[in-house]
């Protein structure tokens, strides 16, 4: 079923239907509810790459992200795709492994047209922007979320991550520790520092004295990032609470500690920031920072389409901030 078909089955010229299906205000209601019911009970579905060709548009964003094993990222994507589907535009998934050189070859890839926008959440060993840059002279759209750099234009969208470092290091005093570790993912993200000041500046006001060696700087490889935090939780000066800034952290606390025999949370108390849906099942259970990544994703989606669709200059510099919410579990109590 094409759309001239669709038309001779509705007696309507071709461009009255295809107005209709377009929600055109030259149709009236009734028409386009007749063409609609019609389109239904034929299944006749619009061809987006035919129209795209018209239009001179792609139909298709891509999304760029670390890793889809972070529950955060696959929920962002929901939310992403859900904002697509009801624009009616195809999305491209593109996974970089917290790999630097894979992000610019993708950006790279994405500059011939074959997408109308970008959505990018940066790897953990990105710290030149050269390649975003490229993308703004293009002129093609960008949306950073949650992993963002501050030094380039363009719309970012994150969670308070210093007020969060802030208050899950407070909870963690609250809750008896006094020296407490923060596993850190990168330098060069925003995110990690700013959960990081967030965290020494907890222990300032708590009047706990700040410790660098009690900041683990971790990386993509998670055994190495297992030793560290073994090294750690078996030295002289070993934490009594453990701050992850990422989910993978905290589960990789949890499998350190049942290999050395160490009790959750009597012999020592973690949290992280996570969007597990499992934590509830974890032996203990998990407390943990969970961010709105479904809602981040939307927002992202919103905002590129309002760029793309011309209507979003004045966003370039927008900042959207959501709310992080602390779930008190057992992996902090007593």
């Amino acid at each position: 079923m094409n759309l001239k078909q669709l038309a001779k089955e509705l007696n309507l010229s071709i461009s009255a239907v295809s107005k209709a299906l377009r929600d055109s205000h030259e149709i009236s209601a009734a028409t386009k509810t007749a063409v609609i019911a019609k389109a239904k009970e034929l299944n006749y579905q619009v061809n987006p790459f035919a129209s795209s060709l018209r239009k001179q548009k792609s139909k298709t964003i891509a999304v760029v992200v670390p890793e889809i094993a972070n529950n955060f990222f696959a929920l962002a994507i929901n939310g992403i795709e859900s904002i697509a589907q009801e624009r009616g535009y195809h999305v491209l998934i593109y996974l970089t492994h917290e790999d630097c050189q894979k992000e610019v070859s993708i950006t790279k890839l994405l500059q011939n047209g074959r997408v109308d926008g970008i959505m990018m959440s940066l790897s953990s060993q990105t710290a030149n922007i050269l390649h975003l840059e490229e993308l703004k002279e293009k002129q093609i759209p960008l949306v950073l979320f949650d992993r963002v750099a501050e030094n380039i234009d363009c719309p970012k969208i994150n969670t308070d991550d210093y007020k969060s470092g802030y208050k899950g290091t407070q909870h963690l005093v609250e809750m008896g520790c006094k020296n407490i570790a923060f596993l850190s993912i990168s330098n060069h993200l925003s995110i990690s520092n700013k959960r990081k000041s967030g965290y020494f500046d907890a222990l300032k006001t708590n009047g706990l004295k700040s410790d660098n060696n009690m900041v683990i700087e971790c990386s993509n490889d998670e055994e190495k990032n297992r030793k560290l935090i073994k090294k750690i939780l078996k030295s002289k000066n070993k934490p009594d609470g453990i701050f992850a800034s990422v989910e993978k952290l905290a589960l990789n606390v949890y499998e350190v500690c049942k290999e050395i025999k160490l009790d959750i949370p009597k012999n020592l108390k973690v949290i992280g920031f996570s969007n597990l849906q499992t934590a509830a099942l974890l032996h203990p259970s998990l407390t943990t920072i969970t961010q709105p990544a479904y809602e981040m994703g939307r927002e992202a989606a919103s905002i590129l389409f309002k760029i793309i669709e011309k209507r979003g200059y004045n966003l370039i510099m927008e900042k959207t901030t959501l709310k992080s919410e602390i779930i008190v579990r057992e992996s902090t109590g007593n």
